[in-house]
């Protein structure tokens, strides 16, 4: 924690915000070389003053979204952190909630979502608003300024939730904050052209809370007793290879659970059949 701390500083960087991102600023895009922007006036009206929450957290839960989850009976144990960050606007409907709980605090979402499943906001405005309704008063943290491709969805996506008076609102990740998270990672073995989403909201969250457990984070299709699990909780869709290194962040995870930093969910949190073993 102490080395997130002093690389990254989570609890002033993690978003852009009106202290850490002054207009004028030229600010260089973290997934994408050679392109900078400078704050101008209207973006710089798109920042809150400084990180928006009461910091420090106290009990965090960070949900991934493996397949680890389903029929885990977390949903209850998830929901009782003070603040809950989740994963690419992941489905929640009552389906799901026994395992992945319902509560949501801070939820990413990828611009390539904005893309596929919403045209780009350029014509289903509505459709989107409705679905993030489930996430309540949550922010949707983009990263607007990593691609050049994502800016375009991430600013249409905080004018729609503000053109409709949504409970939700955006947060933009900070250029930054990502770069040097990356860095951070890779100084610790890990080689993959992008971080996941997953880690980049873990080590946010080790600067951003005092006690950090995470679920849904198992890469493999099969559980800690050799039993077939899909993906996802919500699907089978499996990533696209060689983009993220996940077996590598995941024995980061594992290290970080063994030495006591977070705690790892990994087995069912309860079992109607069996009870709960300490």
């Amino acid at each position: 924690r102490k080395l997130l701390e002093e690389c990254c500083d989570p609890g002033q960087l993690f978003a852009m915000t009106k202290i850490n991102s002054p207009m004028g600023k030229n600010l260089w895009f973290d997934g994408e070389f050679l392109y900078s922007v400078t704050i101008d006036n209207a973006t710089y009206s798109l920042f809150p003053q400084a990180t928006p929450f009461q910091l420090p957290l106290k009990k965090c839960s960070v949900v991934g979204n493996g397949g680890i989850l389903k029929k885990s009976g977390c949903g209850k144990q998830i929901d009782q952190a003070d603040f809950v960050m989740r994963c690419n606007l992941p489905p929640l409907s009552t389906e799901y909630s026994k395992d992945v709980g319902s509560k949501t605090q801070l939820v990413t979402a990828n611009p390539s979502i904005i893309q596929k499943r919403f045209q780009n906001l350029l014509w289903s405005r509505k459709a989107f608003v409705d679905s993030v309704k489930v996430y309540n008063h949550s922010y949707i943290y983009m990263p607007a300024f990593s691609m050049k491709t994502g800016t375009g969805p991430s600013l249409r996506v905080y004018y729609t939730l503000e053109d409709f008076g949504a409970k939700q609102a955006v947060l933009f990740a900070n250029p930054n904050f990502l770069r040097d998270i990356s860095k951070f990672w890779k100084s610790k073995g890990i080689h993959a052209k992008r971080l996941s989403t997953g880690l980049f909201l873990v080590s946010a969250a080790l600067g951003l809370c005092e006690e950090v457990t995470i679920y849904g984070f198992w890469p493999f299709s099969v559980d800690l007793h050799g039993k077939f699990i899909s993906h996802h909780y919500y699907d089978n869709v499996l990533p696209d290879s060689g983009f993220h290194a996940m077996p590598e962040e995941f024995l980061q995870l594992w290290f970080l659970h063994k030495s006591g930093v977070l705690r790892m969910q990994l087995e069912p949190c309860e079992d109607p059949l069996i009870q709960p073993s300490a």
